[in-house]
């Protein structure tokens, strides 16, 4: 496994260097990379269950040279009984966060992955879904080693005296905190993949893991019921598109906030920055976002609820319009903070070219806490993205989908080169990503070095007197003071700190050759051939 690597014929980039070797496995015995990134996406729910899983969401973006990119939204919506006056009538004045309340949207994922290899069985695709699941249910089974994310994000969650008591069973075998590097089996899981892996995918739903789970989801408190769970597809969706000096960039439409990641290219891609690593560089995106997140959250929900189209704000000369108020040296205030959460990116190219830009989401560190005992699934807690003030652009309706970060972005370049990326950490994604292809596309940087190089995040500070700006220190001093002096309010962070979002991106080039990277801040990998 590597972070770094370049290939002929294909490759995979994961969460997790098991989970890239499943990728990569499926793509050696003539597999897709629809095939492999569903490989891969399994493998990631066993060995990453704390960032990723059966019973979070997922969206997906696919490319076959000299086709248009199409788009998967595999987002679940609220429960036949989830209401906004039911948790008003328990006193509550926000979405629940945590706990079986907080268990309100069905978890879309595996519909996804359904939807995926349809696309794939168009071009061909030939292997069975036992095969794309066999490694998820031997690591499951058998168990696998227990990373320092994961050890971290158990110990996080039992400290909470409200802990989910299945989770503890779970993850803390003789009473203790498991420590990275020990081996953890998930017997239910294993069934549970065993199940899927016999009935197809389709049984998460409507079959004998569907009942199963509906059955945990009641005798846990929440309001979900089989019912939600049967009446849940995942749909192929046109995707949004910015056009940029020198490629096309391709976002998924709302609930995602891919439309806020496209405008902050199309923004920046105006400014007409020189140089890399500058200050017109750093403030120059930093400007930008501000604009794409006041938009992401004045307007964009589930698109049947929406009054505007999500593609106007990127229209030629809108984005023009806001490009010429942002001021090359003044800051505009910033008081938002960012929101928790975290994700993972997936991306595979085959030797065909076919590419795939895909995440998935447990939505918060082991999304709402609840562990289903009978097939060992984890569920989200993607229903924070609602609010319960009816007016709210995201208030909580039966029936409909929460506002969701998760925003694989895919880009096909004027001198024939595509490229798939994305990052995973919760709203403060985009980003993370725009900076990394900012320093690919236009600055000619290679992966890695866009990759690696310091990163900030805007509005990831709290409390009284926090900081608008997080900044990694190996920045010139130059540029740190410059940004300063713009009015950006600063705190300084080791370097590759965790909390600058790990992005992954691949780049198939006119020649053939393949290269992709993956994040030093991550436990994530690369495998190629």
């Amino acid at each position: 496994m590597f972070h770094t690597a370049h290939a002929r014929r294909g490759l995979v980039v994961a969460p997790h260097p098991l989970a890239a070797q499943a990728g990569l496995a499926v793509l050696r015995e003539g597999g897709d990379a629809i095939e492999a990134t569903v490989a891969a996406a399994a493998v990631a729910a066993v060995v990453c269950p704390h960032v990723s899983g059966l019973g979070g969401d997922g969206f997906w973006l696919i490319h076959e040279p000299g086709r248009s990119p199409i788009a998967i939204e595999a987002a679940g919506v609220a429960g036949r009984q989830v209401t906004a006056e039911l948790y008003r009538g328990l006193g509550l004045t926000e979405s629940p966060r945590r706990g079986p309340l907080a268990c309100n949207t069905v978890a879309g994922a595996l519909a996804g992955w359904s939807s995926a290899l349809a696309v794939s069985r168009g071009w061909g695709g030939r292997l069975p879904v036992r095969r794309l699941l066999d490694e998820a249910i031997c690591h499951a089974r058998d168990g696998a080693p227990i990373g320092a994310g994961q050890a971290a994000a158990i110990a996080a969650e039992i400290r909470d005296p409200q802990a989910d008591p299945a989770f503890v069973r779970l993850h803390l075998p003789g009473g203790k905190p498991p420590r990275p590097g020990t081996s953890m089996a998930q017997p239910a899981l294993a069934r549970c993949l065993e199940r899927l892996a016999a009935a197809g995918l389709d049984d998460f739903y409507r079959g004998d893991v569907g009942a199963a789970m509906a059955l945990d989801l009641q005798a846990a408190g929440s309001p979900l019921i089989r019912e939600d769970l049967a009446g849940h597809y995942a749909q192929l969706v046109e995707p949004l598109a910015v056009r940029l000096s020198n490629a096309t960039v391709y976002g998924l439409p709302p609930p995602s906030q891919g439309v806020a990641a496209l405008m902050i290219l199309g923004l920046f891609d105006r400014l007409a920055v020189p140089e890399a690593e500058s200050l017109a560089h750093i403030h120059g995106l930093v400007e930008a976002t501000k604009h794409a997140i006041r938009v992401r959250d004045g307007y964009l929900s589930d698109p049947f609820y929406m009054a505007v189209e999500a593609r106007d704000f990127l229209l030629p000369e809108v984005l023009h319009e806001v490009a010429a108020v942002i001021e090359a040296n003044h800051a505009r205030p910033w008081t938002r903070r960012g929101d928790l959460g975290w994700s993972v990116w997936f991306g595979a190219i085959d030797a065909a070219g076919r590419t795939v830009s895909a995440m998935q989401s447990l939505c918060w560190s082991f999304g709402s806490g609840v562990t289903l005992e009978r097939t060992g699934v984890v569920w989200h807690n993607q229903g924070v993205g609602f609010s319960l003030q009816p007016n709210a652009v995201n208030s909580l309706i039966s029936g409909r989908k929460p506002s969701h970060a998760l925003s694989p972005a895919l880009a096909l370049f004027d001198d024939g080169r595509s490229m798939g990326f994305g990052a995973m950490g919760g709203h403060n994604q985009i980003q993370a990503q725009t900076a990394v292809f900012s320093r690919y596309a236009r600055f000619g940087q290679g992966l890695q070095a866009a990759i690696s190089a310091p990163r900030w995040i805007l509005g990831a500070s709290s409390g009284p007197g926090a900081a608008d700006l997080s900044l990694e220190n190996r920045f010139a001093p130059a540029v740190i003071e410059g940004l300063r002096q713009a009015g950006h309010t600063l705190d300084l962070v080791e370097p590759f700190a965790e909390g600058m979002v790990p992005v992954g991106a691949m780049a198939r080039h006119i020649t053939g050759t393949l290269e992709a990277a993956a994040d030093p801040r991550s436990e994530a990998a690369v495998a190629a051939w």
